[in-house]
C-alpha cells in the first residue's frame, strides 16, 4: 500500500488516514516510456486545494521495520528523489519555480535515518563476518 502511495505521488500524508490517502492515489500507474518515472505525474490546474506532502520518517519507525522492507523503502525514496532532482533541474532550465521544495529534504532526510537504522543493526550483528558483509553493503548504498 506505502509503494502505491509514494508512486502515485509522494511520501504518506501525515494529515490523512491511510485508507483514504491509498483513495487519493492512482493505481497502478504504468508508464508508457519509462523516463516518465522521472517526472512527477501531472495534476489538474483547477484543483483548488493544496497538495500536502507527508514527513519524513523517523529512526524508531525504521528500527521497526524489517531489512528487506528498508532495502525495498531505500529504492522507493531513491526513486523520489531522482524524480524530484530531475522535476527541479528541469523547470530550473525553464526559469520556473520548483514546488514544494521541502520535499526533497524530506526524502534525503529519511534515506540518512534508514541508513542510520542499517549501520545500528550491523554494529549490533554478533558475527564478525556477517557485520562486516552489512557494513560493506551500507557504504556501497
Amino acid at each position: 500500500m506505502f509503494v502505491r502511495r509514494v508512486f502515485g505521488r509522494a511520501l504518506s500524508a501525515a494529515a490523512k488516514s491511510e485508507s483514504s490517502a491509498a483513495a487519493a492515489m492512482p493505481i497502478n500507474r504504468t508508464p508508457s516510456n519509462p523516463l516518465e518515472e522521472f517526472f512527477e505525474a501531472d495534476r489538474s490546474t483547477d484543483e483548488e486545494k493544496p497538495v500536502v506532502y507527508g514527513r519524513s520518517w523517523k529512526a524508531s519507525e525504521l528500527r521497526l521495520k524489517s531489512w528487506d522492507d528498508l532495502q525495498k523503502l531505500w529504492y522507493v525514496l531513491l526513486k523520489e528523489k531522482n524524480m524530484l532532482m530531475t522535476q527541479r533541474q528541469m523547470l530550473h532550465a525553464q526559469n520556473l519555480r520548483f514546488p514544494n521544495p521541502e520535499r526533497l529534504p524530506k526524502v534525503r532526510k529519511s534515506m540518512c535515518r534508514i541508513k542510520h537504522v542499517f549501520t545500528e543493526r550491523a554494529i549490533e550483528e554478533p558475527d564478525p563476518r556477517r557485520s562486516a558483509e552489512m557494513k560493506r553493503m551500507i557504504n556501497a548504498l
